[in-house]
């Protein structure tokens, strides 16, 4: 049962307040009826006694307080939902932009979703092969993890998100999978490059696009990622398939959230955001994951950009709090001309132990994956003491160690946007450049391992002359 009300109190920016309101619910849908025949949706954000604030979703323009009335819906917003999502392009309120006429939907269900039981949750142990060596190598993807990407403004996230969604084995053999992707206040070019990514690599019948532009309104962009978090969750745990969910830009999302907290006249917090970010984000990141007793599975990719590169920004910071892991672009690798500029140090995924191996990927993995971030962290210490005394005062271990760090991120981080790489491939370019180094050094790794694979001097000299070269072992 709906409820009408007339003569609107107040209007703040993109929100409406009322008084004198009972029997309404927090984020109740609103109708707006205009006096020249229109109509606009709103919700229930913030209830006050009898005082009400809606906000309205087309934002403000145009109305006045005689003009418009309001009119209770009962219900939550929903979206529409059916397996003809598969394919379709929305924007980010979930109504199609792609000219193919409505959904004829199945079932609506609520766009907050329903919080999954801890208790019927299946711990992800499903290795995703994303064909991207430092991905696959040393921040391994499991499927129904969430693992942001942590990117600065101008950098190639974009490229690599559109590099994984086209090369991710998301599923086993003869099991079905969708990518559900969520453009949150981006410019007009880079949804572009993402469809025309999906439509060239022949997966846009899988793909569902939700697309918030940055000239769309901005309270739209609160409710994209929850849009397309519940396609997912219903392509997944309704039909069993196994979605990958893509949004970008999280940061876009925050930015809208702290621009209507603050205008709910609420008490800011860090750098102006409301106290209640992490909660925020953590019912985003949280609807991730494998439910007992259902086939499917959702796996996120959050992207979000850090503002001035900073990784302890409120954003990024509480965003590795709630997820298991990031991966970490780098801009110095970036402007060495690395694609992807994955910076291995500060990268980690912390389901990745349960995921590879023996029955996973191959049995030497950890191995080669520890061996491999000690080594390279220890090319971070002598590339340090050879800026203060000089290479060549080096011992004859740190210059290997020197030739290995240039080897490594030329051959193993570098790669081409259309190389997929298997996981082969990658654990025996790892074993290669581990060669450049004595044997003495690779302490992390068994001595079974390093009797069956590591690579004798003649070859680790062909690894060392390439990387003096500048060559790559593509």
């Amino acid at each position: 049962m709906s409820i009408a009300l007339t003569g609107i109190r107040e209007i703040n920016g993109p929100l409406l307040i009322l008084d004198g309101v009972s029997s309404v619910g927090y984020d109740e849908m609103v109708r707006l009826d205009l006096a020249d025949g229109s109509r606009r949706l709103g919700r229930v954000v913030q209830l006050e006694g009898s005082r009400c604030v809606i906000q309205v979703f087309e934002g403000t323009s145009g109305l006045s307080l005689s003009n418009i009335s309001a009119r209770f819906l009962g219900r939550p917003m929903e979206l529409a939902l059916s397996p003809e999502l598969l394919g379709r392009t929305f924007n980010g309120a979930g109504q199609p932009i792609d000219g193919l006429g409505p959904l004829y939907a199945k079932k609506k269900a609520d766009i907050n979703g329903m919080p999954i039981n801890p208790v019927s949750r299946v711990y992800p142990k499903n290795y995703i092969h994303t064909g991207v060596s430092s991905i696959d190598g040393l921040i391994t993807l499991i499927r129904g993890q969430k693992l942001p990407i942590f990117s600065g403004s101008g950098m190639q996230h974009n490229k690599l998100a559109a590099q994984i969604v086209r090369q991710a084995n998301i599923g086993e053999k003869g099991e079905s999978f969708g990518i559900v992707f969520a453009a949150i206040g981006v410019k007009h070019d880079v949804a572009d490059y993402f469809r025309r990514s999906f439509e060239e690599s022949g997966i846009m019948e899988h793909t569902v696009m939700f697309l918030n532009l940055s000239n769309d309104p901005i309270i739209e962009r609160i409710l994209t990622p929850r849009c397309a978090l519940t396609a997912a969750e219903y392509l997944a745990f309704e039909h069993g398939m196994h979605i990958l969910v893509l949004m970008t830009d999280i940061t876009a999302y925050c930015e809208a959230l702290r621009e209507f907290s603050s205008s709910k006249g609420e008490i800011p917090g860090r750098k102006g955001y409301p106290g209640y970010l992490y909660s925020d984000l953590a019912s985003l990141y949280e609807r991730a994951g494998m439910i007992q007793g259902r086939e499917g599975s959702v796996t996120q990719i959050p992207i979000l950009t850090m503002p001035n590169d900073d990784i302890t920004h409120p954003i990024p910071d509480l965003t590795g709090y709630i997820t298991e892991g990031q991966i970490v672009l780098d801009r110095s690798l970036d402007q060495k001309g690395i694609y992807p500029p994955a910076s291995v140090l500060p990268s980690l995924s912390r389901l990745m132990k349960d995921g590879i191996g023996e029955g996973y990927t191959r049995a030497d993995h950890s191995g080669v994956s520890n061996q491999l971030f000690a080594a390279y962290a220890y090319v971070q210490d002598a590339r340090a003491l050879a800026s203060v005394i000089g290479a060549e005062d080096l011992t004859a271990t740190d210059q290997k160690y020197l030739k290995f760090g240039d080897a490594f991120e030329r051959q193993f981080l570098s790669q081409q946007f259309d190389e997929n790489r298997s996981i082969e491939q990658t654990l025996d370019l790892g074993w290669r450049l581990l060669s450049m180094l004595p044997r003495e050094e690779l302490s992390r790794v068994d001595d079974e391992l390093l009797e069956q694979y590591y690579v004798h001097e003649d070859s680790g000299e062909t690894a060392e002359s390439e990387a003096a070269a500048g060559g790559d072992a593509r």
